[in-house]
């Protein structure tokens, strides 16, 4: 499904404004050895997830998140399954190995800016075969343990690196204290 709008905005300042307010009306600790996390996230406060009536009830995602008063919003590039080191994860074709990483690197970009996966309010996905979708699931399962974000899924021909599988980009949003 895709959304079409004609917008009109006076400068980039404005989009960028406008587009926060929307979002805002509308990623973490980094761990020693990849473990899961042990315990449920609680929501913040500021953050409103729902399922509205009228819209078939979604395993994994929500189809609405509100935040209210005032937060950050912090965009995170989309992460692939390699490490700092610019090594892949696991062998050639190893989707859940490449998965992992792909949250560890969420995990220690919002860590980088104060926040966990409570905080994510949207995730986009791109893999290069659909039906490693359920690995994904369980994989992504054990980081998002709270109310899950807003997500979209698509599958892609290729990705920048010829052996990643798949790619993650995140967006949360952060109470100002």
């Amino acid at each position: 499904m895709e959304l079409h709008r004609s917008l009109s905005f006076s400068s980039l300042a404005d989009l960028l404004s406008r587009r926060r307010m929307l979002l805002g009306a509308g990623v973490l600790a980094a761990s020693a050895g990849g473990a899961p996390l042990a315990h449920a996230q609680t929501t913040p406060s500021h953050l409103k997830f729902a399922n509205p009536d009228g819209i078939a009830k979604p395993a994994g995602y929500t189809h609405v998140v509100e935040m209210t008063g005032p937060g950050r919003t912090i965009y995170i590039a989309g992460q692939l399954g390699y490490d700092s080191a610019g090594k892949r994860a696991g062998e050639i074709g190893d989707f859940t190995a490449q998965a992992t990483q792909c949250f560890e690197n969420l995990k220690i970009a919002l860590a980088s800016v104060g926040a966990g996966f409570e905080h994510v309010v949207n995730l986009n996905n791109y893999l290069t075969n659909i039906s490693h979708l359920p690995q994904f699931r369980d994989v992504r399962n054990k980081y998002i343990t709270g109310a899950p974000p807003a997500s979209t899924t698509i599958e892609i021909s290729k990705l920048a690196r010829p052996e990643a599988l798949l790619e993650v980009e995140a967006i949360a949003v952060v109470a100002v204290r």
